[in-house]
């Protein structure tokens, strides 16, 4: 797969930027957000991170079948996590409504996984 070294770079700095948003929520927005826009902006941390690690599974197996995946998992990660980074900051409900594309995002990578893990099935 040619595309590896880039969803490489991608994933690692998906995660990065996971975990430096996750320090910032823990850190600068504790004492700036209700309780509630902060388990808000947990859920975005924690659906970006888990995501970002998909992506470098997928990265890693080299697998050029998996791409797809990758590709609307890094859209979820776009679409549903920093929505939720947004609206919790802001409380502007518009990011709020963008929050659910990201996770049909979601949920297409991972049809996509299920897919070719059936059709990989077939094959043998």
């Amino acid at each position: 797969m040619k595309n590896n070294k880039t969803w490489i770079i991608i994933a690692g700095f998906s995660g990065f930027l996971g975990v430096a948003l996750g320090a910032f929520g823990a850190h600068g927005l504790k004492d700036v957000l209700s309780s509630e826009m902060l388990e808000t902006y947990k859920t975005g941390v924690f659906y970006h991170l888990i995501h970002a690690v998909a992506m470098l599974a997928i990265a890693l197996s080299s697998k050029r079948e998996f791409i797809k995946a990758a590709f609307f998992f890094f859209a979820g990660i776009v679409l549903f996590s920093f929505s939720l980074y947004i609206y919790s900051y802001t409380q502007v409900k518009v990011f709020a409504i963008v929050t659910p594309f990201g996770g049909v995002s979601f949920l297409i990578g991972w049809a996509f996984l299920i897919f070719e893990g059936i059709k990989r099935d077939k094959k043998k």
